[in-house]
């Protein structure tokens, strides 16, 4: 016979166990989910997550103004209203030119002009494109506060180390009304747990509330980062380091932002410096660098790829040291379209930017090869009607889509065999089943289940 307390504890233990189940599911409402990682994936036969890889387009700025030179780099670049802006260091160290900041602009981020701003006189003329000359300089890096409370004249904000010396350097802040025209912000530093020379970068995180700074330290002699937060721009938490799913690796820049169509996730495009190695014997310095592909969920512990994701290609004059460094910021171009941005040929009489291209989302993909594989999610709930997805496939390549209760039974009217063959190459592409609402099955803890034949899915959505 149950005993009354027996009862209790089986109810306890069943409500317990419920709870436990109810939070394996995954909410993710109506936001967008690149395939960056395995977050919604539970198991995978005869697919694999494959790293995809930008296409160089054209050359987007030589640095051959006079105040320029062979060795500006620390590009940032941002979407600003109808235009887009850029930044960057002017320098030439090999012959001692001062190190500047300068900007360019663009209404279509493939074509740029340097603006003659009239502030700062250099050789004799103020018609140049300088904002900032003074302290700082090695690497400024300024940002449009996406802060709602962001004050009127502080809508552009920076960061910049007091100097560009590895030793004893710290962060200090800036703010503009307009993006040329900077003053410090106080008097004193706002991060000093690190060495900063580099280009460290900070914004306002929309979905966390906080502002964000990624910067350079050095652990065991290693070029590491480090990442620190603040409500106000002036407080700030002391640094954390930065960790990966691999061991790390000497990174010289980190080109950590929130990815714009899904900022709860963060991607990385860092600088991989490899110190050591040379190709170029004729060349004065060592070092060979890449770039690489990482991904966040939390800020601090990131998804690398071992993997290139941006080689430096048959130019020999990108096998020389410091090249092939992301620039800051990823531009949504045009419709299906990303531009990121790499330095070429450093210390060379061509130095600057090339602009590469990848498909929206398009960094990771769940892919099929030539024989049939299939994909289960882990239980998620969504909001919203429809299901769109990013995908592409060969013309004898083809993408199901079944949706499956939490214990991986098929939903009648939306099993995998109720959805047409999906083929061709598609950014939203509506799947349909017998029905395409999903209205019904809106906040219920369900399965996606994936079958692929020569085929790429890049990212999901639920959509009202």
């Amino acid at each position: 016979m149950t005993t009354w307390s027996s009862l209790c504890l089986m109810i306890a233990l069943c409500c317990a166990a419920a709870t436990a189940a109810r939070a394996d599911v995954i909410g993710i409402g109506s936001r967008l989910e690149p395939f960056v990682d395995d977050y919604l994936i539970e198991k995978m036969d005869g697919l694999e997550l494959q790293l995809q890889h930008p296409i160089v387009r054209e050359e987007a700025i030589r640095f051959d103004a006079p105040w320029e030179g062979k060795t500006s780099a620390y590009v940032t670049i941002f979407k600003d209203g109808g235009k887009y802006r850029m930044y960057y260091r002017g320098s030439d160290g090999d012959n001692g030119l001062a190190e500047v900041t300068c900007t360019a602009e663009s209404t279509d981020g493939i074509h740029w002009t340097r603006p003659k701003l009239g502030l700062f006189e250099i050789a004799g003329t103020k018609e140049n494109n300088v904002i900032w000359m003074v302290k700082g300089g090695h690497a400024f890096v300024p940002f449009k506060d996406a802060n709602p409370a962001a004050k009127p004249g502080e809508l552009y904000k920076a960061v910049a180390p007091t100097s560009g010396d590895a030793k004893g350097a710290a962060l200090l802040p800036y703010v503009s009304r307009d993006g040329y025209r900077w003053k410090q912000l106080g008097t004193d530093p706002i991060i000093t747990d690190g060495k900063f020379d580099s280009q460290n970068v900070a914004f306002w995180d929309t979905e966390r509330g906080e502002y964000v700074c990624y910067y350079r330290d050095y652990r065991n002699s290693t070029r590491e980062i480090k990442r620190a937060t603040s409500k106000d721009f002036i407080h700030w938490t002391p640094g954390e380091w930065v960790t990966y799913n691999a061991a790390p690796e000497e990174f010289y820049t980190n080109a950590i932002t929130p990815y714009f169509r899904a900022p709860h996730i963060y991607l990385g495009f860092p600088k991989r410096f490899m110190i050591k190695r040379k190709v170029v014997e004729s060349h004065p310095y060592p070092g060979v660098s890449d770039g690489v592909f990482m991904s966040s969920r939390d800020g601090l512990v990131f998804d690398k790829w071992l993997e290139a994701f941006h080689r430096a290609g048959l130019d020999q004059e990108n096998w020389t040291d410091r090249n092939n460094m992301a620039a800051w910021g990823i531009l949504e171009t045009k419709p299906g379209e990303i531009s990121i941005y790499y330095s070429q040929r450093y210390r060379h009489a061509t130095n600057g930017m090339v602009r590469t291209t990848i498909r929206t989302d398009g960094f990771v993909s769940v892919h099929a090869g030539g024989t049939t594989g299939e994909m289960t999610t882990k239980p998620i709930t969504f909001e919203g009607k429809e299901l769109v997805i990013n995908y592409s496939t060969s013309a004898i390549g083809g993408v199901q889509v079944g949706i499956q209760n939490s214990d991986g039974t098929p939903i009648p009217g939306f099993a995998l065999d109720d959805c047409p063959v999906i083929y061709g190459d598609q950014i939203e592409h509506v799947v349909k089943w017998q029905s395409s609402d999903l209205s019904s099955l809106a906040g219920k803890a369900v399965r996606l289940r994936f079958k692929l034949l020569d085929a790429d899915l890049y990212s999901i959505r639920f959509r009202k």
